[in-house]
């Protein structure tokens, strides 16, 4: 049993926990939570650690049957956890992300392309809700907020393990590949011609969201095919990040479907 924060194992947790440099050199994140853990694929689990209180339940001791795991006294799991409440385990995970070239399928595709997104609620909103529209793929700038992010972990609700994203060094390049293989680039944006339901999202598309405080770059708004309006009533200029995306992702949904 670990009984020290001290402990070279626990500083590392709490490493992996607060700095994305450390998740990239060791290539793996942590995620906190029984449904985390159960919907973890086995083979990509690489260690496990919980605590005193977890296993006394019986029931989360027999979930634990095939796996090896580390101990940790509960004031120590307690200071490592990035929740209020710790459920008593962490799971370090290995990281895995799937090129843009390999998320196409033989039907319609649906991808979200995201400029410089820096909040970690927005990135786990849009891809829990890139599962649920059915989405191909999600493409990041290098600059995007971390998908490891604990706060993004939390937010993905899981979707993290089914979804297919990447970073890209560079998005015009990424946009530019899309394009060449048939898919209509899209971006929501104030200057948009037509309303975003007046577009026909039937075919291959990508969505571009862009940054929150600064929404899609003049560089990246001339690669779109076409700009489209979210119409605003009132005084509101634009949407949440994250709702914007859930608004365009779920038209072409509908538009599919009809």
């Amino acid at each position: 049993m670990i009984t020290s924060a001290s402990n070279a194992q626990i500083k590392n947790l709490m490493q992996l926990m607060k700095k994305a440099k450390a998740r990239r050199e060791q290539g793996v994140f942590i995620v906190e939570g029984i449904k985390m853990f159960l919907e973890t694929p086995v083979n990509r689990i690489d260690k496990i650690y919980v605590s005193e209180k977890f296993i006394l339940n019986q029931a989360n001791l027999e979930r634990l049957d095939r796996f090896s795991y580390e101990v940790v006294k509960d004031d120590v799991f307690s200071k490592i956890s990035d929740t209020v409440t710790p459920q008593g385990i962490m799971t370090i995970v290995k990281k895995s992300e799937t090129s843009p070239e390999k998320m196409f399928s033989n039907e319609k595709n649906l991808f979200i392309i995201l400029e410089d997104l820096q909040d970690p609620g927005n990135l786990g909103t849009i891809i829990r809700t890139a599962e649920g529209a059915g989405v191909s793929g999600v493409i990041m700038s290098k600059n995007t907020v971390d998908i490891y992010n604990p706060k993004v972990i939390r937010s993905t609700m899981g979707a993290i393990y089914r979804v297919p994203f990447t970073y890209v060094r560079s998005l015009p390049e990424a946009i530019n590949e899309l394009k060449q293989r048939g898919v209509t680039v899209a971006a929501a944006h104030l200057s948009g011609k037509n309303e975003y339901f007046d577009e026909d999202w039937s075919k291959d598309t990508a969505f571009i969201i862009g940054n929150e405080a600064n929404g899609i770059t003049d560089g990246t708004s001339i690669q779109a095919d076409l700009l489209v309006r979210i119409p605003m009533e009132g005084k509101v200029e634009s949407l949440n990040a994250s709702v914007a995306a859930a608004i365009l992702m779920y038209e072409a949904v509908r538009q599919r479907r009809s």
